[in-house]
């Protein structure tokens, strides 16, 4: 059996020109970017999509439009990660419908949830879904990891179909891959920061759910290939290119801010969209879009 989902899956960012208002021409743009690319799939409302700032209608019309543009070239997975089961329940509803491939959730926000509670609120959630549901560690964010047993449980339910984790704790990672060899070899095992995508392929894992593959999809997804294919040498030249990307970019700001803010600004740059964002941040500054529109070029990427 293999993996529902492999490859790279780009987080996709949202395009705004306002505050609840959707930049239509620039979000077609990055999807075909994206697309041109090579990618295997698009992750659309996760965190590098501002998902928990946007209304739930903006969510619902980023959701209608993804899909359409898509048009089933690839699987379109949506993040549901809520405070509400219900609004996440809801969400997942309207993704069936508009013809996503999988809902993914992270633990609920805000509070922080044990382990148990955090397996009871899946347990509650999944009778609700009507798409596959893959689960997104990131313990940055929502204050809790999915632990071990939860994860062992979550192997055993046949509408889990995988785990996405951002934590950057590849030993997390292995014992992960450990849990699911044997019982589930069809679940997909996803890492979320670039700078670990070539030892996360080379130790078996599945792909990788990039942020960096919005603009430089073909560098990712080369990466990828490189690395599942064995190719030691070309997945060293080609990881050390997207570390130079994610330490030129990611590093333009201040704040945690700066890895949504380098991506947007950058995309900015290359006019594929604009590079507002949603509440309670704003876009770079003259000068850091400066530094970025000098950063790209000293990585000969241009368009």
């Amino acid at each position: 059996m293999t993996p529902s989902y492999q490859g790279i899956i780009p987080p996709m960012i949202t395009p705004l020109i306002g505050r609840d208002t959707l930049d239509v021409a620039g979000l077609e743009r990055l999807i075909e970017r994206m697309i041109v690319g090579g990618i295997h799939g698009i992750f659309a409302l996760g965190t590098s999509g501002e998902a928990p700032s946007l209304s739930l209608r903006l969510r619902r019309e980023v959701i209608e439009r993804t899909c359409a543009a898509v048009a089933g070239r690839v699987p379109v997975l949506i993040g549901i990660t809520d405070t509400s089961l219900i609004e996440s329940a809801a969400l997942a509803q309207y993704a069936a419908e508009q013809g996503a491939a999988a809902a993914v959730t992270s633990a609920p926000f805000y509070f922080p949830a044990g382990q148990p509670e955090l397996r009871e609120y899946i347990e509650q959630l999944l009778p609700e879904l009507p798409l596959p549901l893959m689960l997104y560690n990131m313990p940055s964010m929502t204050k809790v990891s999915f632990g071990a047993d939860t994860v062992t449980w979550a192997l055993d339910q046949p509408a889990i179909v995988g785990l996405k984790d951002s934590s950057g704790d590849l030993v997390y990672f292995r014992k992960m891959q450990y849990l699911a060899a044997e019982r589930r070899p069809d679940w997909s095992l996803l890492v979320g920061p670039e700078e670990l995508l070539a030892e996360v392929v080379l130790l078996g894992g599945h792909g990788g759910i990039n942020g960096g593959a919005n603009i430089h999809p073909r560098l990712y997804v080369d990466l990828y290939n490189a690395a599942k294919s064995g190719d030691l040498a070309r997945s060293r030249e080609l990881s050390a290119q997207v570390m130079a990307f994610s330490s030129a970019i990611y590093s333009v700001g201040q704040h945690s801010s700066a890895i949504i803010k380098g991506l947007k600004c950058a995309l900015s740059v290359l006019g594929v969209c604009d590079d507002f964002m949603a509440a309670p941040f704003h876009r770079f500054n003259d000068s850091e879009r400066q530094l970025v529109e000098k950063r790209l070029q000293q990585l000969n990427i241009t368009s």
